[in-house]
């Protein structure tokens, strides 16, 4: 079995980057997750917001692995995520469903706001990968890490891209909001204007 794990700094609020995790796909830059549909979704006793959803998928891997265990590029996971608004984090554990009697990938990512900037969100991501049955599995199980360390890459940029995404709706509501009141603004003192000139019976 072989460990991954990484950190990285999003110089957004958590709240911003919390709604971001749920846009992230379908995005440009990793198009490999092809598909996302939501199994269930509840709220705990303590307020939490648990999803669980079906991913589909396309493993980039060399076209020998995926003869090796015996699949094509498509392959399904199951994400279970847990939202608490008071704690202020977002968990999403990950594993794959495809050939996990072979190939088990669990993954972890957890986003909280950075202990030293408030301003700012911390995400923690780990991964273990073990082979089982398969000759080379040490050797496999460095090719999957390979391609989680540079999907990780791909889901930061990803991320950036649906908060800048965020950031475009929300002003271009605001200019929405802004031009409805200049006009509801107008339309009130001309309406004014009409009740001063016109002679009382």
């Amino acid at each position: 079995m072989k460990l991954w794990t990484s950190e990285h700094t999003f110089e957004h609020p958590w709240e911003t980057v919390a709604k971001a995790a749920w846009r992230k796909y379908p995005n440009p830059m990793n198009p490999g997750v092809t598909g996302i549909d939501v199994l269930n979704r509840s709220i705990d006793s303590r307020g939490r917001l648990e999803s669980h959803r079906l991913l589909i998928t396309k493993w980039s891997l060399p076209s020998w692995v995926h003869t090796m265990l015996g699949t094509d590029a498509t392959c399904f996971g199951s994400e279970v995520s847990l939202v608490d608004p008071k704690s202020k984090t977002l968990e999403l554990r990950t594993t794959n469903l495809t050939l996990h009697d072979y190939l088990s990938i669990d993954e972890t990512l957890v986003y909280s706001p950075h202990p030293s900037n408030k301003n700012h969100t911390l995400l923690k991501q780990e991964a273990s990968i073990n082979v089982k049955g398969l000759p080379l599995s040490g050797y496999l199980e460095g090719v999957v890490v390979g391609n989680i360390d540079n999907n990780a890459g791909k889901g930061r940029q990803a991320m950036e891209w649906a908060i800048s995404n965020i950031k475009s709706e929300m002003e271009e509501l605001a200019k929405t909001a802004q031009t409805v009141s200049l006009t509801a603004q107008k339309e009130l003192t001309k309406t004014m204007q009409f009740i001063d000139t016109e002679p009382y019976c």
